[in-house]
Formats: C-alpha cells, sequence, structure tokens
C-alpha cells in the first residue's frame, strides 16, 4: 500500500439530449452532474477490508482470510480481463446475494469485493473504504456509476497500479490520460456487476467529466465546453427503464414512418448542441447562444412526449418553469424521474429561489447546481467540506 489515506470524487450525469434515440443508433449528449460521490480509503492493520455506505446505512467488514480462498483458480490475478463469471458466482454464494437481486446495497457490496479481489488479487490489504453521495440512487443520475469510478480510482492508486497525483501544493488532481483509461474499463466492470449490460457512458462521463458524444457504441469526450447552470428536479415518480424503452421500440414498429423522423430530429438537435456548446467556448457565451439552448430543450421535450415517455409531474415541471421564463425537459428515460432546467447567467435568485419553493410544494426534489464539472478527482482533506468530511471520517 503506498498511501495510508486518501479522498477521491467522481460527478453524476444527465442525458443533456438523445434519450431513447440513442438505443437507435442516433446521437445523445451526456453531460457530467456536479452533485458527486466521495470516498475514502485508509489501510489498516486490522486484518480486515471494510466498506461503510453511510446513505443506505451499511457497514460490513470480512476477515481477509475469510476472503483469500474465493481467489482459487483464478487465473491472471490483478490483470483486468472479461467479467470472471466464476469469482463473481463464488462471491454470491459468500455474500448470500442471488443473481436476481437488484438491491442497490447488496450490488454495491458486491462490485466493491470484485474490484477488492480482482485489483488486490496477488497480496490482500487491510482497508477501510467509506462512500457517501449527493446523488439520490435509482433516479437516472449515474450514482451507481460515479461509485464504481472512485472505487476504481481509490482501489487502483491504493495498490499502486496508477499513481497517487495529488501533490502536498494541491488540494485536487486528475490523472493522466492512460491511467483515467484504466480507471474507466476497471469502472466498466462494476457497471457490468449492477446492470448486467451497460451502456458504459454513465462511468464515462464519470471518469471524463465534462460534455460526451454518444453515437452507436462510441464515446467522444468534447473539450473546451461550458459550465452551465441548472436546477435539477427529481419528481421521484418510479419508473421503468425497460417499459418505457421497450413502449418506446413498439412505437416505432407500429408507426415507422412518423417515428422515424422523429428519431432523426432528436439526433439533429444533439449535433445543433453540441455545436452551440462548442461556439461557447470558443467565442464566449452570448444571449443568444442560449436562446438556442432554450428552444432546444423545448423542442427535445416534445419530442420525447411524441414518443410515449412523457409524465404528468414533468409536465408540471415544465409549467412551473415557463411561468417564470425558465426551460425545462425530462432527463434519463422519463415517465417520471428527473428533469432539468436550464439556468442563465442572468436569472434572479428570487426567480430561482421562486421556483424551487414551488417545486418542492409539488412533493418535488430540487437542487440548484451546475453541468460540465469535472470527472474523477484526488483530493486532500482541506478540498472537502466540513460536512462531507464528518460523515466520511465517522467510522
Amino acid at each position: 500500500m503506498q498511501t495510508r489515506e486518501f479522498f477521491v470524487s467522481a460527478p453524476g450525469k444527465v442525458i443533456l439530449h438523445g434519450e431513447h434515440s440513442v438505443v437507435h443508433g442516433k446521437v445523445a449528449l451526456a453531460v457530467s452532474l456536479n452533485l458527486r460521490t466521495y470516498l475514502r480509503l485508509q489501510s489498516t492493520s486490522s486484518g480486515e477490508v471494510r466498506i461503510n455506505l453511510p446513505n443506505i446505512d451499511t457497514f460490513l467488514s470480512w476477515e481477509i482470510t475469510a476472503l483469500q480462498p474465493l481467489l482459487a483458480g483464478c487465473k491472471e490475478q490483478g490483470v483486468l480481463k472479461e467479467l470472471d463469471a466464476d469469482l463473481l458466482n463464488r462471491l454470491r454464494k459468500f455474500t448470500g446475494i442471488s443473481d436476481d437481486s437488484t438491491d442497490t446495497r447488496s450490488m454495491a457490496v458486491l462490485a466493491f469485493l470484485y474490484m477488492y479481489l480482482a485489483v488486490f488479487a496477488e497480496s490482500l490489504a487491510s482497508i477501510t473504504v467509506s462512500v457517501w453521495s449527493e446523488l439520490p440512487t435509482g433516479a437516472g443520475l449515474g450514482s451507481s456509476a460515479a461509485y464504481n469510478v472512485s472505487l476504481s480510482a481509490a482501489l487502483l492508486s491504493a495498490r499502486g497500479t496508477i499513481s497517487s497525483p495529488l501533490t502536498p501544493q494541491q488540494e485536487s488532481a486528475r490523472w493522466s490520460k492512460e491511467e483515467m483509461e484504466l480507471i474507466n474499463r476497471w469502472a466498466f466492470m462494476g457497471e457490468k456487476i449492477i446492470h448486467g449490460n451497460p451502456s458504459g457512458v454513465d462511468n464515462a462521463v464519470g471518469t471524463w467529466g465534462g460534455f460526451l458524444r454518444y453515437h452507436a457504441g462510441n464515446i467522444t469526450p468534447l473539450s473546451w465546453v461550458p459550465i452551465l447552470r441548472i436546477l435539477l428536479t427529481n419528481t421521484k415518480v418510479p419508473r421503468s427503464t425497460k417499459v418505457l424503452v421497450s413502449g418506446v421500440k413498439d412505437k416505432i414498429n407500429k408507426f415507422p414512418s412518423v417515428m422515424k423522423p422523429v428519431l432523426e430530429s432528436v439526433s439533429a438537435v444533439s449535433c445543433t448542441c453540441e455545436q452551440t456548446l462548442t461556439e461557447m467556448a470558443a467565442q464566449g457565451p452570448s444571449a443568444e447562444h442560449y436562446n438556442i439552448l432554450e428552444e432546444l430543450i423545448d423542442i427535445n421535450q416534445h419530442h420525447l412526449n411524441v414518443m410515449g415517455v412523457g409524465h404528468s409531474s414533468l409536465d408540471t415541471l415544465c409549467r412551473v418553469t415557463l411561468a417564470r421564463g425558465l426551460h425545462s425537459k425530462l432527463t434519463g428515460a422519463g415517465g417520471g424521474g428527473c428533469g432539468i432546467t436550464l439556468l442563465r447567467p442572468e436569472t434572479d435568485t428570487s426567480v430561482i429561489q421562486s421556483t424551487v419553493e414551488e417545486l418542492k410544494a409539488c412533493g418535488f426534489d430540487c437542487w440548484e447546481t451546475s453541468i460540465g464539472a469535472p470527472g474523477i478527482q484526488q483530493h486532500s482533506s482541506a478540498a472537502l467540506s466540513q460536512g462531507i468530511l464528518k460523515i466520511l471520517n465517522s467510522y
């Protein structure tokens, strides 16, 4: 173990444009959300591996001597390959987590144990990992990916597989491109454990941050894009992504001549937004740039309603914000879930406060935050708020 203690964090994500069209080969834009997952890793001499997940009230520990036999038969220990189904099955039996479990706590623990054993396979080390997140779980905001990216960076750094980039003079630092590519690949492994067949978009956003273009399986980070202020609203209406995706597919099959142009238009919205963001970064943001972004938000929200993934709660969000001159759309699968509202630089604080108050009165959760935040980072303790430090240090 090269480092006795360090802190990392990774952002969540929202889909700016391109929901549902992306699975049909069209362009989508994903962007990092400045609500983050924070992780503290400590090396210890306890002979145990411990994980603390305050958000879901979980504290678990295992003796290293009990974990060691699980590695029997692993041919290339410590080497990133495809998911080792045998090791995963042994872990499921060891923890009592069933194959069909979707429980947040269980899947977080399973991903942690798998990555810990795979990274430290040659010499299991005593560590304590504490994780706390600003992201709500199950809201389509990339909370599991932020967890897996943070976990991958912390474990790989502690093992010495990648560097610990923070210098004494810095409060926050990032890894090299090559090291972040490795972090991203390990995080994708964790996402496979939790979700089965993920796209890789969420962990890529958590790793690289900023805006990413997703098209036909290819993920391309966009450079030099602006950070935008938003309101993020969680309607808290539960929905099934699987059912919503299936519904869009059925509608396309039933009305191909109607729906395929809609998908093309959604893709064009993504491309136009990408062009606008690039101009904002190169020329500086202007009122006209924000006008375009607002129009694209309105257009895309109508597209999503046409696809059948709108919801009365999202209509309420759009109505409440538009009454104050603000523009909103759903993000993610739709059918409830979350929505985003663009805030212009000149938007008055009183307008934001009254909007948040009315949305909360509707039973929604609401945060003022930003998109375009940095990806995975290592931090000194001085870089973290006292509230976050208190939670991470409480074990």
